[in-house]
């Protein structure tokens, strides 16, 4: 009969969680093979011709803004959008030394931004609206060319600056920067503690301030004309939902009393040998433990047929 363990707080990790680095990775290899096809699949989706919307004479009243360069260039938006959340997680890393929260948090970190890059290039090529600039993307000599019969444009402006004036919606910029710092609000939020119910504004501000990132960023593309309002619109909140989506997969909700891990380490705790099957069925904020031990009904709870594990939790309850 195993002797009784002590319950396993939160917020101190046992040092196995240290050294199981190669296993969490073996563990989630399809879900790297699946973002390396996420990788090719947006490449591809960056060759492609858009859908060249059809542009009238009628139609270029809105679409006559000056083309400016981006306040924000295309390769700035990893470095804020990817590497800074990265900087971040790797520092709370140091501090808590938990494997699986590293592991988790940068694949869902990953997952959030290229899933999102997909769907937005995707829309992209399919809706092909013009940008607000479009007018002197087809005409950079002024002039203007019309067919005499459809009265659409005749453009003869640089290809590659006409595909791009066909990306409009949405914008790129604001869904990956929503998707991106979206999904490091919600691991911030997670590992303050943010929803504590002790009324502390500042932690709310330091959630909040990835967000007002990602909002400066997509003012700047309606500012630069390389976007309409709608455009950055659709963005935010795609990035934001995929974000959410990404971040519920791998992690509780932040208002959980245990939502500081991931799923996949409350579960090694209890099934550190990965030899029985122990599955959450529910994550019911209301459900957790007031001192945010990981027993038995951690926020969820948990079904299995382990006799050692029904043993050990028993000797718990005898304590």
């Amino acid at each position: 009969m195993p002797a009784p363990s002590a319950p396993i707080h939160v917020g101190v990790p046992p040092p196995y969680v240290t050294s199981h680095g190669a296993k969490v990775a073996r563990l989630h290899m399809y879900d790297w093979i699946v973002l390396l096809l996420l990788v090719v699949i947006d490449g591809v989706l960056n060759t492609i011709e858009p859908f060249h919307r059809f542009v009238g004479s009628d139609m270029m009243t809105d679409l006559r803004y000056p083309m400016k360069k981006n306040t924000i260039p295309f390769w700035a938006v990893p470095i804020y959008g990817i590497i800074g959340p990265m900087v971040i997680i790797t520092v709370i890393y140091f501090k808590r030394r938990n494997v699986y929260d590293l592991h988790h948090a940068i694949l869902g970190l990953l997952f959030s931004v290229l899933i999102t890059a997909v769907l937005t290039d995707a829309i992209k090529d399919g809706v092909g609206r013009p940008r607000p600039d479009f007018f002197w993307r087809c005409f950079p000599d002024g002039v203007p060319a019309y067919d005499k019969i459809t009265t659409g444009v005749l453009c003869h402006g640089k290809a590659s600056d006409i595909k791009e004036g066909h990306k409009s919606f949405p914008s790129g910029h604001t869904s990956w920067s929503f998707a991106g710092l979206g999904f490091l609000s919600w691991y911030l939020a997670g590992k303050i503690k943010v929803f504590d119910q002790k009324g502390h504004i500042a932690k709310l501000c330091i959630v909040l301030l990835p967000l007002l990132l990602a909002a400066l960023v997509a003012v700047s593309r309606v500012d630069d004309y390389w976007h309409h309002w709608q455009d950055v619109c659709t963005g935010g909140i795609l990035g934001l939902l995929v974000a959410s989506l990404c971040y519920l997969q791998f992690f509780p909700p932040p208002c959980d009393e245990n939502g500081l891990w991931p799923h996949a380490y409350m579960l090694h705790v209890h099934n550190p040998e990965g030899d029985r099957q122990v599955q959450p069925t529910s994550t019911d904020c209301q459900q957790s433990l007031p001192n945010g031990s990981l027993e038995a009904s951690y926020g969820f709870e948990m079904r299995t047929t382990s006799q050692a594990l029904d043993t050990m939790e028993a000797g718990r309850r005898q304590q």
